[in-house]
This record gives structure tokens, sequence and C-alpha cells, in this order.
């Protein structure tokens, strides 16, 4: 396994990174086990989840609702392992239904991460993100709040997901003003089909040295050689999106068999193409899954390759402004 700085850290992770959103609600327990097993005998240390993972999201607080964070905490129990991964986890979310139950409230995040240490069986998080954007609460309460679990030692660094661009430098902004490290990673959605933070969000984190953690990185299973699987019958809820995308996965899937490399590894080594990236998060249903997402970063794409895939499936023309200014 290969592994980089996180952002601008000294910490180091895996280049791919354990989600485990399908941990107690498409994957069971023994199953997660097996995995997370798997996962640190391959050497892929970055481990991913959320305190509303493991349960269907919307309406109401449906009962599931940090079944991740407590399979990852029984794991963790077995012994031995804690201090073999990074472990990250994410904060704004509803998980009761009262009015503070949710964002990025002093009272909210202290809450919530007490909650998730202890589900998770552990006395630290190494990486907690935030996972929206509040644009109800000051960065000044946010950062005082994150600012004390640091200095509890319950939280090591500071992250973002599905921030913008210029939230990430307004962020940055105010951590400075306190003299704090601030935000050290964004998780965006970023795929093939989905290269919309090209425009600003990368730039920015670029800038303000954040590590890229791209979150859906085969598009929901569309990059993952879905024309093949329709073809034995496995078409499950994409159908809508095949269809309308159908020449550009044609086009793919025909690139990716003449270089010998599978779609899903593909997509995984063009994201780790970009030194943005620090991690794609891979969000295996089993074991198998898992051990066959391993090869991604040995491949290394040529760049009449990496024009092709331009061509496949274009991104918004570069950067802002250039993209659509002088």
């Amino acid at each position: 396994m290969q592994y980089t700085y996180l952002g601008k850290t000294g910490l180091q992770v895996s280049r791919l990174a354990l989600g485990t959103m399908n941990f107690g609600h498409v994957t069971d327990e023994a199953a997660s086990f097996e995995i997370m097993d798997a996962a640190i005998d391959s050497g892929l240390n970055f481990f991913d989840t959320a305190d509303v993972y493991g349960g269907r999201q919307w309406p109401g607080i449906p009962k599931g609702y940090g079944l991740s964070e407590e399979i990852i905490g029984r794991w963790l129990q077995q012994g031995g392992r804690r201090d073999k991964i990074v472990l990250a986890t994410k904060v704004y979310q509803s998980m009761e239904l009262g009015p503070n139950d949710r964002r990025l409230s002093a009272y909210h995040i202290r809450r919530a991460c007490e909650d998730s240490l202890r589900r998770m069986q552990t006395d630290h998080i190494d990486l907690y993100q935030m996972h929206h954007i509040d644009r109800f609460t000051p960065w000044e309460e946010i950062w005082q709040a994150m600012e004390l679990l640091i200095q509890q030692g319950k939280v090591s660094y500071i992250g973002s997901s599905n921030f913008a661009g210029w939230h990430i430098a307004t962020a940055q902004g105010a951590a400075h003003s306190r003299h704090l490290l601030g935000l050290v990673s964004e998780q965006s959605l970023y795929n093939l089909t989905q290269r919309t933070i090209e425009l600003e969000v990368i730039p920015s984190a670029r800038h303000h040295g954040l590590g890229i953690l791209p979150w859906s990185p085969l598009a929901g299973g569309l990059l993952g050689g879905v024309l093949e699987k329709t073809r034995d019958g496995r078409r499950g809820d994409l159908s809508e999106q095949i269809e309308r995308l159908r020449p550009q996965l044609e086009a793919y899937e025909s690139l990716c068999r003449e270089i010998g490399e599978s779609p899903a590894d593909v997509a995984l080594a063009w994201l780790l193409h970009n030194p943005a990236v620090t991690a794609p998060i891979i969000g295996p249903r089993t074991k198998e899954q898992l051990l066959g997402s391993l090869r991604s970063p040995e491949i290394t794409l040529s760049e009449e390759t990496l024009a092709r895939l331009n061509q496949i499936w274009p991104g918004p023309g570069g950067e802002a402004p250039e993209a659509y200014a002088w």
C-alpha cells in the first residue's frame, strides 16, 4: 500500500480510504469485521465513517443511526487495532429530533463528539469532519468548540465535507486569527462524471493546504463496469442514468478493455493521478470488493489515456475564472 501526507500535516494515510457507510445498513457486522481485517492486513490505515451512517437517512430520525460507528467500536475492542488506523468521523446531521441536535453549534459539536467517542469505544478521533457547511453558526463559535476538543485530546485534526471553495477560505481565515491549524482536508463529491470541484474547491484546497478526499469515486457504481453488469442482469436502480450516459459509458468501458484494466480501477487511478487528491473513499460491501480495489494505486495512466478520459468525461474546462473567462 502507498501512503501520502494528509494535506499540510505530518500525518501519513493510505492512498485509499475505507468508507464505512454500508456498515450496519447493507453490510452486516460479521462482513464489516472481515472488511476491516482485510483493510489493515493490506496496509490500508485510513477509516472514514460518520455519526449518521448505518441506517436510512430522512425522513425523521430512523432506527439505525450510529450503527457504523458502533460496529467499528466493537471491532476496535478486539485489541491491538486502534493505533493501526487513522479514524475519521463527521458531525452535522440530525441524530435526534431536538432543535439543537444538528448543525455546528458549540452545543451540538460537544455532544456529538462525546456520542461518537462512546459509540466507537475510543478516547480520540483522528480526523473530525464537518459534514456540511452551517450557514447559521459563526466561525468564531465553531472554532472555539473545535479548539476545546483538540485541547482535551479528543480530536487531533479538523476536516470539512461538502464545502465550497469560499467556505474553505473563510474557515481558514477564522482559524488563523485564533492561531489554529484549521482545516486539513475536504471531502467532496468527485469522480469522472462529477468534476465541478475542479473550478474552485480544488484550487482553494491546494492554496490552503487541504487534502482532497473524494466520495462516490465510482459515481454510485456507474464507473464500475455497469454495462457489463447490466448484461448479466444486475441493473439495480441505475437504469435512468445508464440510458442517459450510455454513449459515454460504452466509450469508457471500451477504453478500459483496451488498456487491460477494470473500469473501477481506472476510475480510482484517474483520481489518484491528481496531485490534489489524498485518498478516494471506497465503500466496499464485501471483502472481495475491497481486495479488488487495492490494485488502483499501482496503475499509471498514460498521457494518451488521460486525454481520452477527458474527452469521454469532460470537466468544467479548468479552474475558475479561466474556465469561463479570460
